[in-house]
């Protein structure tokens, strides 16, 4: 399973850069009116989500509680802990929004779909990661935004946090219900057009990202930020990747976890969704002027995790077969 670039990941560049030329068409109060395109994209996503959630696929791997503890130990308590660790050492050396988005990386839920994937290429247990890359979608909606406001919190800039979670549950929790009650009459035409249903997905994915920096470049932010802020926000995502993949990989032998469940374990407890993240960043910060430079650190982390995951699970998927 080698990485090949695809169109998503040059699309989030192009996003980037039509935010960059073309700014005021999805800045407040354009004609794209952001406000009211976001809250439709973030519910048209996590819908799709409800329709694509199997729960009958989950009982293979409910029981394996060390491996779930684990999993979700490393996505919503190693990570976030790390992320304050970083943020404590970074201090004041870099934009507040950087900082934020580093943290905000760091509280993301974990994958699904490369998640279970890459643990498939690996030849690892499959229905284990099916289980825990779900369960932690579905925490995530609770935990991200209580360790996100966490932090605001300890910094000053809290805001309350009433309407954030009202906005969660009418914008994520309800659609994403709403698609799994329909999915015994929709489930069977959203396997058919499934590659389709995903295309819709990331498109909407990448109009969040363009107007989600929209707002940073009208109001000059980007300006105050060199090429040295973004390289630095490289290292600390493949510094925090490594970091992750060695504590986990070490967890889990010391857990007892045979072959199969290091690797589910190691790629669900690695990874960070960019495509719950982008919509819950949304919600969460509302028109923050500077959403572009706290989404930074996810675009950075999501291909990393991506030519990682794939050099590793092809890797362990040959050393799987040499051995059988």
């Amino acid at each position: 399973m080698k990485f090949k670039p695809d169109w998503f990941l040059t699309g989030m560049v192009a996003a980037t850069v039509l935010a960059w030329a073309f700014p005021e068409p999805g800045a407040a109060g354009g004609w794209m009116h952001p406000e009211l395109l976001t809250k439709a994209g973030v519910a048209l996503i996590f819908f799709l989500h409800g329709l694509a959630l199997a729960f009958a696929a989950l009982r293979a791997g409910a029981l394996n509680w060390r491996l779930h503890l684990l999993v979700q130990g490393c996505t919503f308590l190693l990570f976030p802990l790390l992320g304050l660790g970083l943020d404590a050492v970074l201090g004041g050396r870099i934009a507040p929004e950087l900082s934020l988005g580093i943290f905000f990386l760091c509280a993301l839920p974990s994958t699904v779909s490369s998640s279970i994937a890459m643990t498939a290429a690996a030849r690892g247990n499959v229905a284990g990661a099916v289980f825990n890359a779900t369960l932690s979608s579905l925490i995530g909606i609770v935990l991200t935004p209580l360790w996100v406001a966490f932090v605001l919190k300890a910094t000053g800039e809290s805001r309350p946090l009433g309407p954030v979670v009202l906005d969660l549950c009418r914008w994520l929790l309800l659609p994403l219900a709403i698609g799994q009650a329909l999915r015994p009459w929709l489930g069977a035409f959203a396997l058919r057009h499934k590659a389709k249903i995903g295309l819709v997905d990331r498109l909407t994915i990448l109009l969040l990202v363009y107007t989600s920096f929209c707002d940073s470049f009208k109001q000059g932010i980007w300006s105050r930020q060199g090429p040295a802020a973004v390289l630095l926000v490289v290292a600390v995502c493949a510094l925090l990747f490594a970091a992750v993949l060695w504590t986990t990989s070490r967890l889990a032998r010391r857990c007892g976890l045979n072959r199969e469940d290091r690797i589910a374990a190691i790629f669900c407890g690695s990874k960070k969704t960019l495509a719950s993240g982008v919509p819950m960043a949304k919600l969460i910060f509302g028109a923050h002027p500077g959403l572009g430079l706290i989404l930074l650190p996810i675009m950075v982390y999501h291909p990393l995790q991506l030519m990682v995951g794939g050099v590793l699970a092809q890797r362990w998927g040959k050393e799987n077969a040499d051995g059988k």
